[in-house]
């Protein structure tokens, strides 16, 4: 059953309104203004155990590289149907120059991307290994990131292509992986004006009570950043939940802010009314890989409010989208035609 949802005749009308919702997302223009990220992945074989070390040695069988961070979040929008417009800043490096291709191929406005000399791409590498004919296990993962944020000049260039961009955006997504493109102070002045006509959200991984007043409609948390914001352990205890929710909700100056919470679902605070809504996860509660699940839960919320929903339509949007990409390995999209798919099945359910 959908998240927030009733029994009956009741639940197949707000599916259907739903399916309307994700029909509107095709040409939504949108700004993804965040750090992108590479995830690379490293595919071996285990050939043995080394002599030198009890380590495994691995025969290595391939590389792939997709987008992470808000890399990931913009490819979530593109695959639902937006027409994105990502502003960001890459190294001169072999994962910046994989990234920008990436989104070329796609058909994706790649102007925004902005390379940065002396600069690295924050990198992921996971090295996966398997026995021949077993599914691979991610064994390690090495982190590659830049010692500073962007140089002032590249983040001059950034303020402008955004100041252009946004003149004509539906909405914009901002993704903070604390690695400096993003901040608090561009965002403010770049939604000032007519900031409350334009559709604006944030997710950060660490400092996302440093956006406060700064025109951000809505942010999508999950259930840990949430806690390290107000120190504080939520688990099973809904008072502690509602009473960080509330308190980010007011500090922030939100219209809603929508909490991720893995098996447990989400819950929803909208200003509106005061109101807390419990979301059960959408599908199996047993994930196949997290990984990337908070990008695509950005885009579907973003695209929703652009497209017209409420908060809640929006978050039962972002549940469904967030269900189906736990099903996925490594780093994945779902598209407006998995999401309708997700949506027609349930309504078929109800209503048979």
């Amino acid at each position: 059953m959908s998240a927030g949802q009733k029994s009956g005749s009741e639940v197949s009308m707000d599916l259907a309104a739903l399916g309307d919702i994700v029909e509107r997302f095709a040409g939504k223009k949108i700004v993804l203004f965040g750090d992108f990220v590479a995830d690379e992945f490293q595919f071996g074989e285990i050939s043995r155990v080394s002599r030198e070390a009890p380590v495994l040695i691995l025969r290595q069988r391939g590389t792939m590289v997709a987008p992470g961070g808000g890399a990931n979040a913009a490819n979530n929008l593109a695959a639902l149907g937006a027409k994105v417009y990502p502003i960001t800043v890459v190294g001169e490096d072999a994962a910046g120059n994989a990234l920008t291709e990436y989104f070329r191929q796609i058909g994706v406005d790649t102007s925004g991307i902005l390379r940065a000399k002396d600069w690295v791409t924050p990198t992921k590498t996971r090295f996966l290994a398997g026995w021949m004919h077993t599914v691979a296990q991610q064994v390690l993962r090495v982190d590659r990131e830049p010692s500073a944020p962007p140089p002032e000049k590249t983040l001059a260039r950034v303020a402008a292509k955004l100041q252009t961009k946004l003149q004509f955006a539906d909405g914009m997504a901002i993704s903070d992986y604390g690695f400096g493109v993003p901040s608090p102070a561009a965002v403010k002045q770049m939604v000032r004006g007519k900031s409350s006509a334009r559709v604006t959200t944030l997710d950060a991984r660490y400092r996302l009570d440093a956006y406060a007043n700064c025109g951000i409609m809505a942010a999508t948390p999950n259930e840990a950043e949430l806690e390290a914001l107000h120190h504080s352990n939520i688990g099973r205890d809904l008072n502690e939940l509602e009473k960080c929710g509330k308190a980010t909700l007011r500090k922030m100056g939100l219209q809603s802010l929508l909490v991720t919470r893995g098996k447990d679902g989400m819950a929803l605070f909208e200003r509106a009314g005061k109101k807390l809504t419990q979301i059960p996860v959408h599908g199996s509660d047993q994930a196949v890989d997290v990984t990337g699940a908070g990008d695509t839960v950005l885009a579907a919320y973003t695209l929703a409010l652009a497209s017209g929903a409420s908060a809640l339509e929006a978050a039962q949007i972002a549940n469904i989208a967030g269900g189906l990409v736990v099903m996925k390995r490594g780093t994945a999209v779902v598209t407006s035609a998995e999401l309708l798919g997700a949506i027609r099945a349930e309504v078929s359910g109800v209503t048979s």
